[in-house]
């Protein structure tokens, strides 16, 4: 039975909703979601699944030797080849109960991706977040991942996703670092004004002070009145910024990447 766009074990579903569903989280809280990030290695996904994370983030790209027939992998650049491919995560993962974000590296891997998903689609009744870098941010690189295609190709597969959406970004410690200006963070909302799905935008920490008034815009720009809409800010926080923004109202409906695996 296909579950409901935004209800109760669609992949679109409010993770927080899911986990307190399942009780597996006390309180409506962004800071109580575990994640398990790069589980790409069959080691780390074993590690991933034993472990307290609540979700779990790996990256997917085509390996590096070009075959017509190559199978999508589990790495990250620099890394382009890997032990593990996609079908066999996904063999590991949907005997779990955690949710799944899938990093996209390239345009490429997307469809073959997306196929393999379809086949495990009814034992994954669970949030999925399918993210990939499609605009280029501060000291990003432009190596970004065609934003159309790439919604296009998910959406026509499965219309109940939720996007993770996101900028190239870079850090110089020793340098006076930009942040998110006003023309990056109305590309994105021009991207997505019309996508009637749940989005989340993964910033970088660092630069999140220099960027609070364009990524506040961001958020009141995506409140829409739809119930199945949720939008999130989900940072990749070091510890004192995590400590700073738990003491917020915001903070209920962000998710935070410490440096640590979990």
């Amino acid at each position: 039975m296909t579950a409901t766009a935004g209800g109760p074990g669609s992949w679109s579903e409010n993770i927080l909703e899911y986990f307190l569903r399942n009780n597996h989280i006390t309180t409506e809280d962004g800071a109580e979601i575990i994640w398990y990030h790069a589980a790409n290695h069959k080691a780390q996904v074993n590690e991933a699944l034993k472990s307290p994370a609540h979700m779990i983030e790996a990256d997917v790209l085509l390996p590096s030797d070009g075959s017509e027939y190559s199978q999508p992998i589990m790495a990250h650049p620099p890394e382009t080849n890997s032990d593990n491919t996609l079908q066999e995560w996904l063999t590991e993962v949907i005997k779990s109960n955690k949710g799944i974000k899938l990093d996209f590296e390239s345009l490429a891997a997307v469809e073959p991706s997306m196929m393999l998903l379809e086949n495990v689609k009814r034992h994954l009744q669970r949030p999925v977040w399918i993210n990939a870098d499609i605009l280029p941010g501060p000291n990003g690189n432009s190596r970004v991942v065609d934003a159309k295609p790439f919604i296009d190709t998910v959406t026509s597969f499965f219309p109940d996703v939720t996007f993770s959406l996101g900028w190239t970004t870079g850090w110089h410690p020793e340098k006076v670092n930009e942040g998110y200006s006003w023309t990056m963070v109305k590309e994105m909302e021009y991207i997505c004004k019309d996508l009637n799905l749940p989005v989340t935008f993964p910033v970088r920490a660092a630069l999140v002070r220099q960027s609070c008034s364009q990524l506040l815009w961001l958020l009141k720009k995506s409140n829409r009145d739809s119930t199945k809409l949720w939008h999130l800010l989900s940072f990749f926080l070091e510890n004192w910024l995590f400590q700073k923004l738990q003491k917020s109202k915001r903070a209920l409906k962000m998710f935070f990447h410490t440096g640590s695996q979990v």
